[in-house]
């Protein structure tokens, strides 16, 4: 299994899924995420605090959490979804 890398400063991550994306790039990442819904300021706040912790943005506007672990199983205290 061959593995593309991306430099962030002095750190590699994985190209696409966990750890991938480097912080300063997570606002227009989730900018891109949150663009389909109507709730988009707290969208974005969620999913920029998401991206910070994860380095990980999900494909598409919905869905696809899978490809971020990190990212799916992270919940609110009430056990529902915390990342957009």
């Amino acid at each position: 299994v061959e593995v593309t890398l991306v430099r962030a400063g002095s750190s590699y991550f994985p190209l696409g899924g966990e750890g991938s994306v480097p912080p300063e790039q997570c606002p227009a990442k989730c900018d891109y995420r949150c663009s389909a819904t109507q709730h988009r300021k707290p969208c974005l706040f969620f999913c920029n605090k998401c991206c910070d912790k994860c380095h990980c943005v999900p494909s598409g506007t919905y869905g696809n959490k899978q490809e971020c672990p990190c990212y799916d199983n992270w919940k609110t205290q009430d056990g529902k979804p915390k990342c957009p």
